[in-house]
């Protein structure tokens, strides 16, 4: 199933996408929910993130550019960090540039949501506490980088994450390529193979470490290909299985400006 959010008229609903379609739900995703009856075509919603996530957790450097290139033993403590949820925007919407800098970089990923409270989960079992998967965009400006290693601020500006535009139930995220495409041309196409940390290995790991719950989104890594964008510049990040989360790039003083 794709779960979308959107907004009618002055309210954000939920629904269900099906053959460009969409049948409004009442209740929660993770748990209870029904149809309400009413459907409306996508064209004549606007679309939202497909859920406010109640944490977002990335891994950093996590794809090699060929299989020969995968480490024979993983290193022992893997780089995550965490990023804000008022930093998720959704399709469509404007990633702002912060001011004093021209440019930052995209990177396009399969995000993994949470379903169910997780606690010390085997890799075996990691698949069972996962609702499903949707496309990110982990904006970065690495200019803001910690002089130590701290990747936080670059990673945690408002519009720095946007996701979308379905979460898909009904996938196997090991056969699906990462893409993205920069003004129409393609800058990054991966298959989820060439992960270094595999996606059972990193949601078991953080498991071990943090009780994870329903909500939760956590970012696999970006393929090789992410490049520095600037204003005017359009990101198209897509799995084909999923969908394509397309956003534009503006100045953050540009878009002060055009509501001043």
């Amino acid at each position: 199933m794709k779960f979308i959010r959107y907004t009618h008229g002055s309210a954000v609903y939920t629904g269900i996408l099906k053959d460009n379609a969409i049948q409004e739900i009442n209740g929660d995703i993770f748990g209870d929910w029904q149809y309400t009856g009413k459907t409306l075509a996508v064209a004549d919603v606007t679309l939202r993130a497909p859920l406010v996530p109640n944490q977002i957790i990335g891994i950093g450097a996590n794809y090699v550019s060929k299989i020969e290139d995968l480490p024979s033993e993983l290193p022992k403590i893997p780089v995550f960090f965490f990023k804000p949820a008022s930093s998720v925007i959704g399709p469509e919407e404007e990633i702002l540039i912060p001011e004093g800098i021209d440019k930052v970089k995209f990177e396009s990923e399969l995000a993994i949501v949470i379903g169910k409270e997780a606690k010390n989960v085997p890799e075996s079992e990691v698949l069972d506490y996962v609702f499903g998967y949707t496309v990110a965009n982990d904006v970065t400006a690495p200019q803001f980088f910690h002089q130590d290693g701290h990747w936080t601020i670059g990673k945690s500006f408002d519009t720095f994450t946007p996701l979308g535009p379905v979460i898909e139930t009904e996938l196997d995220p090991f056969t699906v390529n990462v893409e993205a495409k920069l003004n129409g041309v393609e800058k990054q196409n991966s298959g989820t193979e060439l992960m270094i940390f595999p996606i059972r290995t990193m949601v078991s790991y953080l498991t071990k470490v943090m009780t994870l719950k329903p909500g939760d989104v956590i970012l696999t890594g970006s393929p090789l290909g992410a490049e520095f964008v600037g204003a005017g510049d359009i990101i198209e990040c897509q799995i084909k299985e999923i969908g394509t989360l397309r956003n534009s790039f503006v100045l953050e003083k540009e878009h002060v400006n055009s509501f001043s």
